[in-house]
């Protein structure tokens, strides 16, 4: 897993009233998006080319899952021959249930697409019900 880099998802009560909205003045794009669930989680899948661990940020409040990263200038020791993205960030926000286990969010960022695990808590996953004979 060494070409995986893991994201670390900052719960809502550690993140400053500021971090939900990005700082940087320029371009803002809306990332390709797939949302797919299961009984367990929800899983939020986004193309993000260009952007780094770094520059990148998840943020999980007040039921609102916000994404935004920065696409980085094109490292010094590059020459470019060819840009068919814009220099600019991306910025996405989900409206999501409060029925998340924020505890248990994970992200990975490999080769410029973003999967985000959304658990969700015990009480939202299906169950069955026996019938029993009276």
């Amino acid at each position: 897993m060494a070409d995986t880099n893991e994201i670390e998802i900052r719960d809502k009560q550690e993140v400053d009233a500021a971090a939900g909205e990005p700082t940087w003045a320029g371009r803002f794009y809306t990332p390709s998006t797939d949302i797919y669930s299961t009984d367990d989680a929800i899983t939020v899948v986004a193309d993000m080319p260009g952007v780094s661990k770094e520059s990148l940020e998840i943020d999980l409040r007040e039921g609102v899952l916000t994404l935004t990263g920065k696409v980085e200038e094109v490292p010094e020791d590059y020459r470019l021959l060819q840009r068919e993205y814009q220099i600019g960030g991306y910025l996405r926000k989900f409206n999501i249930s409060d029925r998340i286990d924020s505890t248990g969010i994970n992200a990975v960022l490999k080769d410029g697409v973003l999967t985000v695990e959304l658990p969700k808590a015990e009480e939202a996953k299906p169950r069955k019900i026996t019938v029993q004979v009276g």
